[in-house]
């Protein structure tokens, strides 16, 4: 027997939810009993159709996993040398490549047949690994005398005629040290100063943090620590504003960064406690000293030299 309630009908589906549909379905007695004559497959998957479009009309959505929320800005890194060449750019000397990437001047160039005063140029590409040091090369080492003349024909030997002396050069004590074309040696470091005034904020902590940093008041002078000769001044390392690094001998280098005003420059000498900069906050959030030192191009607790204070 057909079954004649139009439930399911054509224009109900287009008009009417599945859900009321359903309830119609629940009061037709014709369509209960044609119902008994359908196969137990035809129910369920009527059943099943049912579910599924019911599903479909809701407005819920699957979770998604936000995987942006765990990613956050850790701190600043050292730069780590991964490459093998490294090109050189305008403003950069051999000592702020070593320093950028803790590695010993004197062994880049060796790496790279670089002399003293190791003057590099924008554009020259440096193997970036370290060579052995070659042995030491003693400085201010005397002539050696001149060969002895041949004797002439007949056993008569004729000395060479004598140089004059050369006149001494007029000299001042006050005179600062005029910056020279050879590397500058300098010698052992007796007694450590104080870069500046005021706390220390942030110690020495290895790889993340290789220096200490000491607050302050804008414009609070920042002297040398020992004498020596200004390597590198200006800002092409990041993350350390206005910077100044200082060769003191062929072991040590001190860095200070975040200056508000550089009162130095490069191949200048400074002597131990001289006002080489201004406290700022360049490169960074507040004012601070950002300051280093460095031994054979490794990083040390500044503090284990300095005096307490």
């Amino acid at each position: 027997m057909p079954v004649t309630c139009p439930v399911f009908s054509k224009r109900d589906a287009r008009g009417r939810s599945w859900a009321a549909g359903l309830s119609s379905w629940r009061r037709c007695p014709g369509m209960q009993r044609g119902a008994g004559h359908l196969r137990g497959g035809a129910v369920l998957a009527l059943g099943v159709a049912l579910i599924v479009l019911s599903g479909c009309g809701s407005n819920a959505r699957a979770p998604v996993e936000d995987r942006g929320a765990r990613s956050q800005p850790g701190p600043p890194v050292y730069s780590t040398q991964t490459q093998e060449t490294y090109r050189v750019q305008r403003g950069e000397t051999l000592y702020s490549i070593a320093f950028r990437y803790g590695m010993d001047y004197r062994r880049v160039a060796a790496a790279n047949n670089i002399a003293a005063p190791y003057t590099i140029y924008p554009g020259q590409v440096l193997r970036m690994n370290e060579a052995p040091l070659s042995s030491a090369v003693t400085v201010g080492k005397a002539p050696l005398p001149p060969a002895s003349p041949a004797p002439k024909p007949g056993g008569a030997i004729v000395a060479p005629p004598p140089r004059p002396a050369p006149a001494p050069a007029a000299t001042s004590p006050a005179a600062r040290p005029a910056a020279s074309s050879s590397d500058y040696v300098g010698s052992s470091v007796s007694r450590w100063r104080w870069p500046t005034a005021g706390k220390v904020t942030r110690g020495y902590s290895g790889s993340v943090h290789k220096g200490i940093d000491i607050g302050g008041q804008r414009g609070d002078a920042v002297v040398a620590v020992a004498d020596g000769k200004v390597v590198y001044a200006g800002t092409g390392i990041v993350g350390f504003g206005e910077l100044l690094i200082i060769k003191h001998n062929e072991l040590y280098l001190s860095a200070y960064g975040h200056n508000d005003r550089l009162l130095v420059s490069e191949g200048q000498v400074v002597r131990a406690g001289e006002k080489i900069a201004e406290k700022g906050s360049s490169g960074t959030d507040k004012v601070k000293l950002h300051f280093e030192i460095r031994k054979e191009g490794k990083p040390i607790d500044p503090q284990r030299l300095l005096p307490r204070r």
